[in-house]
């Protein structure tokens, strides 16, 4: 047979590849990876405000706090007793004052209330804030309001409290700054007498490192309601003493 009676060997088709299917494994996140992804998600009460228009404290925003304070503890009538009257609330700081400005607004007569105060172990004025750094701040920021009076640092930093309760003793004081923590702790030991006290300034608006106001700071806060618990709600429902937000 010859090479043209051969008959052609058809070629065999070629198996088609069909395509693969890969899946991607996830690694399974840690249980302290998860904790951080969380804590990153989570929005920082700083990084809010920052972003927020800083408002001016007004009454209402205390006596919102006293009910949110003290509604877990007291009665229905127990709460309403704490309601202060809107007479014992000064004008509020609308953000445009300094300390001295501020203080002159709400306190005119000034030079002639500090002229008839002899009375020792007691001030006219108490300017409460969050920290002695804070509170030394106040005191220089004093300067065109006070005159002559004299003016105590009340706080716990560097200062004993018994050093503090001699000084009371044994000079007149006009002017009280400091911080819950130290004024309450004079009050108890009788360093500190309440009862002259005429105006009672929160340092309530100024903002520190984190942003926080005085009030947002949980100890802090603690610490006025139990300073306001040691005879100041009954002064100002006396309308002997006025409050301030500066």
């Amino acid at each position: 047979m010859t090479q043209q009676d051969t008959a052609p060997v058809p070629e065999l088709p070629k198996e088609s590849k069909q395509p693969v299917e890969c899946f991607l494994t996830q690694p399974k996140e840690t249980k302290e990876e998860a904790r951080k992804t969380r804590k990153w998600k989570k929005k920082k009460i700083s990084d809010i405000l920052a972003k927020s228009e800083p408002k001016p404290a007004t009454p209402g925003d205390l006596q919102q706090l006293i009910k949110d304070h003290y509604k877990g503890s007291r009665s229905v009538i127990e709460l309403e007793e704490l309601n202060l009257p809107d007479s014992c609330f000064l004008k509020a700081n609308d953000l445009t004052h300094s300390l001295s400005s501020y203080l002159k607004e709400i306190c005119p007569k000034w030079v002639k209330l500090r002229k008839t105060h002899s009375e020792k172990k007691s001030v006219l004025m108490l300017v409460i804030c969050s920290s002695a750094v804070r509170a030394l701040e106040l005191i220089r920021s004093l300067t065109a309001f006070r005159g002559d009076a004299k003016v105590m640092k009340l706080f716990a930093k560097h200062i004993k409290v018994q050093e503090q309760i001699k000084l009371l003793e044994k000079r007149v004081i006009h002017l009280g700054v400091g911080t819950p923590g130290r004024i309450k702790e004079l009050v108890k030991q009788d360093g500190l007498n309440l009862n002259p006290l005429r105006f009672l300034v929160f340092d309530w608006n100024w903002r520190d490192q984190k942003l926080r106001r005085m009030m947002d700071i949980p100890e802090i806060r603690k610490e006025v309601f139990e300073l306001l618990d040691m005879g100041v709600f009954n002064l100002c429902k006396s309308e002997s003493l006025k409050l301030g937000l500066f």
